[in-house]
């Protein structure tokens, strides 16, 4: 009865004119099966061996046909009275129901039910689903995830207003995933035969199994809360409302004063959440992502979380999305190829990370990656940590949870003799940074904090050396990033100012001979109509820098410097695209993902937070891991023989020093596509070259 009820709460919302149409069709039938049932026990001898479908046929001719009662009453002076009266009250009932004025007051009627199914007044009876309060251009990305599941969910979403806006753009975004994911699912399968190829077009096809209900109304009435079933949902994502830039209501100065400011809606909200969840009555394990861009928010969302955290009940975790994203950027401006490892390993597509509870037994990290690299072929142990209520989980990289428990003895390593360098540093790397966002301090904090596990006590531009271009009111505002030791160079410059900044990128690249990257931007503190358009004209000049060096002769490769992109608007990525650019950046997308898998597992939290952010000076006793690319002939001493995946792995591990065991996710082969090791490793053959680029999961 539960199940049934959920269905119609849901169809009543999504489909009301269809119940309506079911609800006219049942009782259509309810009256003439009861009016069949009276005419078949009042009919006279005559008509009484016809039997009950006769008599039903009857009815619906008498009611239609409004006059055919003579197919019922042969001789009306000779039947039973109260026989014929029933017959022409029937007839009577027909002629009125299908008056213009009934009609019209049912119209009317429906019409009005349709157009009140899915507004906030009405209960919706609904469990096991996904919350989000708010809306902001992160929001579509987190729905869109869920379609990489290939399962059903359902999802509500509270919104204050343009609920009409918002349910289009989740259509479009839906859309345009699930028409470019099947069209590169159909070319991965032209080479088979039409049967194979029709199975595993079937068996892979991505659909829309999502159940997507948006609704208006305050995100912070205890009453609209409970309308959308909070007390049963199993995760509540808070966002951060739209900026104003939507509606354009404040000037882009105005907006950047008011970016790093505290968000009040954020802390109101998550009070009122945290109330509800922490009740008795609510569901076990719910899971509460809240999204936070500032330091204020922060501090008193953290208070929130100490008073009203409940284990088993109200588990609240905060998502700082500059801290994180300009961690992220950091890493690609050193290693652009994390771009393409993270946007796998954090998505549902493909290879991605899980945790599972750790063993009951104690054992040390080394022994259990040891122990499960001897019994397990499918899957890759990472770390085990601790959370803040001693419990232990394990990580592992997968190409699906259910490959962890999938178990295969592995026969010795033909590589084991291999021999990694003690002595791997990162050196000569030079960043250019053109234009500024909300995460610029972010970003530089994060170069700071690789700086302190790399630098070796190196001068910082031997290690890494930023230039920096940007307009002077923003450098401004960051006091010119005198406090980083690791910029070099800093050039004020409008957008406009063509000639200079054209001049420094050239003194860029003919200067630096080591390793170069240049980063782009996209400013957030704009209006909506102006979004990513500093980037895509900072890109137009780099390419005119490309295009003008190539032609003055063959000894410029513009693919040896690498390029990052940012865009905030996924409609721009095939504009990036078009100049040839790899490492396009969709910024939303990765705090996207990471909320989504947040939310469904919790103890993610913890292991993101470790992997994106380098060793702490300041707490030298915690030593986390990171995802490095390292270059092959700079980490092995000689390039291992042709061999396995599962080989490799092994091998590596057991050859890195004990504290700095090295685990290999992947690799990149020069010139190729990232290869990451999902599956059966015994399956896949690697022949590393000099030039070629693991990924490496360690401490250092």
């Amino acid at each position: 009865m539960k199940k049934f009820r959920e269905w119609l709460s849901i169809k009543t919302v999504k489909a009301p004119d269809i119940m309506v149409l079911l609800c006219i069709f049942a009782a259509n039938i309810l009256i003439i099966g009861l009016s069949g049932l009276i005419i078949s026990s009042l009919a006279p001898e005559s008509l009484e061996n016809n039997g009950f479908w006769s008599s039903v046929f009857n009815t619906i001719t008498m009611v239609l046909g409004i006059g055919g009662v003579e197919t019922v009453v042969e001789d009306i002076s000779q039947a039973n009275a109260f026989y014929v009266i029933c017959c022409l009250i029937l007839v009577i009932i027909g002629m009125i129901v299908f008056t213009g004025a009934i009609i019209g007051y049912m119209t009317e009627i429906i019409s009005s039910f349709i157009e009140n199914a899915d507004s906030s007044s009405r209960r919706l009876h609904v469990s096991n689903h996904i919350v989000i309060l708010n809306w902001n251009n992160r929001a579509p990305e987190i729905i869109n995830e869920l379609l990489y599941k290939n399962k059903r969910e359902k999802v509500v979403v509270l919104v204050p207003d343009n609920k009409d806006e918002i349910l289009s753009d989740i259509d479009e975004r839906l859309s345009d995933t699930i028409e470019a994911e099947n069209e590169t699912l159909a070319a991965s399968a032209s080479n088979l035969n039409y049967f194979k190829r029709r199975k595993y077009l079937r068996n892979n096809k991505i659909s829309n199994k999502l159940t997507v209900i948006v609704r208006e109304g305050d995100c912070c009435s205890h009453k609209q809360l409970n309308d959308i079933s909070l007390k049963h949902a199993k995760s509540i994502i808070i966002l951060n409302n739209e900026m104003p830039m939507a509606s354009g209501s404040l000037s882009n100065d105005s907006l950047t004063d008011s970016i790093g400011r505290g968000n009040a809606h954020t802390v109101k909200t998550l009070v009122q959440v945290a109330h509800i969840t922490a009740a008795d009555d609510s569901a076990d394990d719910q899971k509460i992502v809240v999204e936070i861009e500032d330091d204020w928010t922060l501090s008193l969302v953290n208070s929130i979380i100490e008073h009203k955290t409940r284990k088993g009940k109200c588990n609240i975790v905060p998502i700082s999305v500059n801290k994180i994203l300009g961690q992220i950027f950091s890493q690609f401006s050193i290693m652009p190829e994390l771009n393409m490892v993270y946007s796998t390993l954090f998505s549902n597509k493909d290879a991605a990370f899980y945790v599972l509870p750790s063993p009951e037994r104690q054992i040390s990290e080394s022994v259990f990656i040891s122990e499960y690299l001897d019994n397990h072929l499918c899957s890759v142990p990472l770390t085990i940590m601790e959370d803040g209520d001693s419990q232990k989980y394990s990580y592992y990289m997968a190409g699906s949870e259910s490959h962890i428990g999938v178990i295969g003895g592995f026969a010795s390593s033909k590589t084991s003799n291999i021999s990694v360098k003690k002595d791997f540093a990162y050196k000569d790397k030079h960043v250019m940074i053109l234009g500024h966002n909300s995460k610029s301090s972010a970003i530089m904090d994060g170069f700071s904090s690789f700086l302190e596990e790399w630098g070796n006590n190196e001068e910082p531009g031997k290690v890494l050396d930023i230039t920096i271009i940007d307009n002077g009111e923003s450098l401004k505002k960051h006091d010119y990033y005198k406090q980083y030791p690791c910029v070099g160079k800093i050039l004020s410059a409008d957008i406009y100012e063509k000639d200079l900044i054209l001049g420094e990128i050239d003194r860029f690249i003919e200067e630096n001979n080591g390793e170069r990257c240049i980063m782009i931007l996209s400013n957030d503190a704009v209006s909506k109509e102006d979004i990513d358009a500093d980037a895509l004209a900072y890109l137009i000049l780099v390419q005119d820098i490309f295009y003008r060096k190539s032609a003055e002769g063959p000894g410029f490769v513009p693919d040896k410097i690498d390029m990052i992109v940012e865009i905030l608007d996924p409609k721009n990525y095939d504009i990036v695209r078009n100049y040839s650019i790899n490492n396009i950046v969709i910024s939303n997308r990765y705090i996207s993902k990471m909320i989504l898998q947040i939310a469904e597992k919790e103890a993610l939290f913890n292991f993101y937070s470790d992997i994106l952010l380098y060793d702490d000076p300041d707490t030298p006793e915690i030593d986390s891991k990171e995802i490095y690319i390292k270059k092959t002939s700079d980490f092995f001493e000689e390039l291992p023989e042709p061999c396995t995946a599962a080989e490799l792995i092994r091998s590596v591990f057991r050859s890195s020093p004990d504290d700095n065991k090295s685990i290999v996710l992947g690799y990149f082969p020069s010139g190729g596509n990232m290869v990451l090791f999902e599956g059966d490793q015994s399956e896949i053959n690697v022949s590393l070259t000099k030039n070629d680029k693991l990924v490496l999961f360690s401490n250092h």
